[in-house]
């Protein structure tokens, strides 16, 4: 399988970059939203934006953004407007996170994008409430429940004053530690909708009020009776206390882990906006050099680039030779080569020579900048698809509300004490709250995520786990995935009369001063197989050719054929028949020579890494496809494919290209999961329906990947997909069982044959059930580093 028919069955529309279809008479708008406590609120707020005349938004949940396209003329302020009518708030970024690279355009601007601790993130922001408030809780929930159950299941042992000692207990817990849920509730009334929130609010403050009326009114006698007649025949005076702070405790843990990866998601804008050069010298008319931001440069405009800087654009080169490290953008393990009249991308970095670029595309145009884009796109279908407990909530939450509410006026309705009924409705009320329901997906996914840390792997989230299930094909980058990413000595063929150890000290000494990538691996097997090496006199690096220096009073050249050719030195058949050889199979290959004729040959190569052949036959085990997807030429890419077992190819794929791909295979039906590793994956990464990025690879591949594999070991990616499956089945196994007791439970509880202290016991059981089907989880089979 080859790059070109791959591309031409892609859907049409794809390579363009997002936004394209913007007109003079539109504007994009990117707002910072706050307050969204699920996918359904950005569900919401997108439904709210769209209403607007003339105006496309996508709100993504996981950055907490939202990117609009509306009229010219329509003020940012009235975007807002809709945004807080759906009960939330906005502001306004300072630039559309596509445009990140080339919006700034102040020094103190571009010191702040570099340093995230410099920025004022609302995901920061809310993280730190929630576990404020999470604190606070642990710190009451452990001796209010001791508390409540002992008092109010054994009366005897109760002493004067012992209703305030609890009432003060839980109204830090009630009132101040489960707000989050209030407020979220509240605004969800006021808009006339519900979700999990208004449960939990609900649960809390009936618990609460309840507890303190049979405390205060119900029970002044502190009797009770025994426990039996209390559980049989109790008409409501039961303290309820420990379930409020068991519900708050329990959620807001779920909350901080879930703001927690949401965090981590929105990381990767910030990421790749810092990929970006900052600066960049310009190069006035008259030859003068002037350092200015690179928000400043414009298509036309000239600027220098020294080695060891970051290319500010794409452009084309009008002085000067270098080596151009562009792993970042391609995937390419080995330097390429460029010249004048060459161009090259914005975001690569100069190895070698001093470089005169003319700017041809800029700002928002680049590659790196449309590669924002392709990472946000992504990003934003996966926040689209809500998570499965918020869907059926949609459902079951008006459900039990009407339920408790019927239940409260039947029993009025025949006659009952309002004691009973109270009772009965707040039965339904708390055997019916989502603890058990709300802690079905974190619970598993703290018992994964801490089975998986332990061994390397870290997942996400939620979305990780859902997706695994479904995948059936796996494509894996090749440079730093497959392959170490790394130049290392792949073959030595000294020429007759010369031995192996000579040929590599001649070549070592003189390609021990250069820079370049393959120059450095002669040199490191060079030190390892002939020891010190002698100061080459002389030395001259021939961009695009080799290099030359003065060893031992002979001058050797170090290159390709065409160098020793070109300096009168002959080429033995022998010799140039083997580098032919070497580079159908994918490796580099340079030739050694003095005293006028080549002396050896030597094949570098980015070598397999030992963990990669079995890695793909235990994914063939599991029953998925491995695709190797890369931007190396077809030769090496097939040389690494057959090593390591893959049958498929696609190879000379730029950044753009690769998430194109992943798209491809998507619309022809597969789940995709993608393994990578460099800034280019990043798109691909996103888009993919499970991404696994390794742990040695870039801030943004793992900014960008659903699961991380903290290890450097390509057998992980078997083990994450098992792990993320076993506990996906987890999840739904507890959310089966969540909804399948409330569903046998509320009935009873309607009848009244449940009271609250019994329908307590049912919810703390069934959140028992839910936490000890999780705990299996930390005993999921995994390979451990002991066994790499």
């Amino acid at each position: 399988m080859t790059a070109a028919p791959e591309a031409s069955r892609l859907p049409p529309g794809r390579e363009s970059a997002p936004g394209g279809e913007r007109t003079a008479a539109t504007q994009e708008v990117s707002l910072s939203i706050e307050g969204m406590t699920c996918a359904a609120c950005a569900v919401r707020i997108e439904k709210k934006l769209n209403k607007l005349n003339e105006v496309r938004a996508t709100v993504n949940y996981a950055t907490a953004s939202a990117r609009v396209t509306a009229p010219a003329a329509m003020p940012a302020a009235e975007l807002i407007a809709a945004v807080e009518r759906a009960g939330y708030t906005a502001r306004p970024t300072s630039a559309a996170p596509a445009e990140l690279p080339g919006a700034l355009s102040a020094p103190e601007e571009l010191d702040q994008r570099a340093d995230p601790a410099k920025q004022d993130d609302p995901a920061d922001r809310h993280a730190a409430y929630l576990r404020r408030r999470l604190v606070v809780a642990l710190i009451f929930f452990i001796p209010l429940t001791d508390l409540s159950l002992m008092l109010s299941l054994v009366p005897s042992l109760r002493f004067p004053g012992w209703q305030w000692l609890l009432v003060a207990c839980t109204a830090p817990v009630a009132l101040w530690c489960a707000w989050p849920f209030h407020r979220a509730a509240l605004k969800n009334a006021r808009h006339g909708s519900s979700s999990m929130d208004t449960l939990v609010s609900l649960g809390v403050l009936a618990a609460c009020g309840w507890s303190v009326y049979a405390m205060f009114v119900l029970d002044r006698g502190g009797q009770g009776g025994s426990l039996w007649e209390r559980l049989i025949h109790d008409s409501g005076g039961g303290i309820y206390l420990e379930t409020a702070a068991t519900v708050t405790t329990f959620l807001l843990a779920g909350r901080v882990y879930e703001a927690r990866a949401r965090r981590i998601a929105g990381q990767a804008m910030r990421d790749l906006a810092a990929s970006a050069a900052r600066e960049v010298c310009l190069l006035g008319p008259d030859g003068t050099e002037r350092p200015v931001p690179a928000s400043r440069l414009r298509p036309g405009d000239r600027f220098v680039v020294r080695p060891g800087e970051i290319i500010a654009a794409d452009g084309e080169v009008e002085f000067g030779q270098t080596a151009i490290d562009r792993s970042m953008m391609t995937g390419e393990s080995v330097p390429g080569e460029a010249g004048e009249g060459d161009t090259v991308i914005g975001g690569t970095i100069v190895l070698t020579g001093r470089l005169v670029v003319r700017a041809v595309s800029v700002g928002p145009d680049t590659q790196l900048s449309r590669l924002i884009r392709l990472v946000e796109d992504a990003q934003a279908e996966k926040a689209a698809i809500q998570r499965l407990a918020d869907r059926i909530s949609g459902v079951f939450v008006p459900a039990i509300l009407a339920c408790a509410a019927a239940t409260l006026a039947g029993w009025l309705l025949t006659g009952s004490p309002a004691s009973t009924a109270f009772s009965a409705g707040l039965a339904v009320l708390i055997i019916a709250c989502p603890c058990a329901l709300g802690l079905a997906t974190p619970a598993a996914l703290v018992a994964a995520t801490g089975r998986g840390a332990a061994n390397g792997i870290f997942v996400k989230g939620y979305q990780a786990l859902e997706s695994s299930r479904s995948v059936d094909v796996v494509v894996l980058d090749k440079t730093g995935t497959v392959t170490t990413g790394r130049m290392s000595l792949a073959g030595v063929r000294p020429a007759d009369g010369v031995s192996r150890v000579e040929l590599l000290r001649c070549a070592g000494a003189v390609e021990q001063a250069s820079e370049h990538a393959v120059a450095a691996a002669i040199t490191e097997a060079a030190l390892a197989e002939a020891g010190p090496l002698p100061q080459a006199a002389g030395f001259r690096a021939m961009p695009g050719l080799g290099a030359r220096g003065t060893v031992d009073g002979r001058e050797v050249l170090v290159g390709r054929e065409r160098l020793l050719a070109g300096h009168g030195l002959s080429v033995p058949e022998d010799l140039a028949r083997q580098c032919r050889e070497w580079e159908q199979a994918g490796r580099t290959a340079v030739l050694a020579g003095w005293d006028g004729a080549a002396r050896g040959a030597i094949a570098v190569a980015d070598t397999v890494k030992p963990s990669a052949a079995p890695a793909i036959a235990e994914l063939r085990a599991l029953g998925l496809r491995p695709i190797l997807l890369t931007g190396d030429n077809e030769a090496t890419a097939r040389a690494v494919a057959a090593a390591v077992g893959i049958d498929q190819v696609i190879a000379g794929t730029l950044p753009a290209d690769k998430a194109a791909v992943i798209t491809g295979l998507q619309a022809d039906g597969y789940r995709v999961a993608m393994v990578g590793d460099g800034v280019n994956d990043g798109p691909a990464l996103a888009a993919a329906d499970l991404g696994l990025a390794l742990g040695s690879g870039t801030d943004v591949a793992i900014s960008a990947a659903d699961m991380i594999l903290l290890r450097d070991d390509l057998r992980c990616v078997p083990d994450a997909i098992g792990l993320a499956r076993a506990a996906f089945r987890t999840i739904r196994r507890n959310l089966g069982w969540a909804f399948g007791y409330n569903v046998a439970a509320v009935p009873l509880a309607a009848l009244g044959l449940l009271n609250p202290i019994v329908a307590s016991a049912a919810m703390t059981l069934s959140s028992l059930f839910v936490v000890a089907s999780s705990l299996r989880l930390q005993r999921y089979p995994l390979r451990t580093a002991s066994q790499d």
